[in-house]
């Protein structure tokens, strides 16, 4: 995904394991999705793409944090800019940890942890693997491992 934006426009990459790359229109910054290396409000487009779920697990040399997932969607909450998109995407379905994997979350929790962003849209892939577009959240609640993929957008003036 990063590859193919990078032919379309400049793309700043943060990792907590900095990719080892020279690709013309591609930062790559070492960091922290719970504490990401920009100022509040500065960044118009964001991407979370199947990161978000492993926060806090330990898996990836991060550090073990309960609210691993809760701290990320802070913080990419903070850095988004106002009338920003954000597109975020993780496992939805039963609530649940798969040891130290990833998490599930039903999409009304992923929806909650961003309180001062608005729902533009959802579509998910179904655990058959149909993708939807537009679907409805609360029909992925029950999901066994499907993945949810959620528009939001911060309203212009938020105080």
């Amino acid at each position: 995904m990063v590859g193919m934006l990078t032919w379309l426009t400049n793309v700043v990459f943060v990792d907590i394991r900095p990719l080892r790359a020279c690709v013309k229109s591609l930062a790559m910054v070492a960091g922290s999705i719970v504490a990401l290396p920009f100022r509040d409000d500065s960044v118009v487009s964001l991407s979370c793409l199947h990161v978000a779920e492993h926060v806090g697990l330990g898996r990836y040399g991060d550090p073990l944090n309960p609210a691993g997932t809760t701290d990320a969607a802070r913080e990419l909450s903070r850095i988004l800019a106002p009338g920003g998109d954000l597109y975020f995407s993780v496992p939805v379905g039963r609530s649940r940890v798969e040891f130290n994997a990833h998490r599930i979350f039903t999409p009304a929790q992923v929806i909650d942890m961003f309180p001062e962003l608005e729902l533009q849209s959802f579509s998910a892939e179904d655990d058959s693997g149909a993708y939807i577009e537009d679907a409805d959240p609360a029909a992925f609640g029950d999901a066994s491992y499907a993945c949810g993929m959620f528009w939001l957008r911060k309203p212009e003036r938020w105080s």
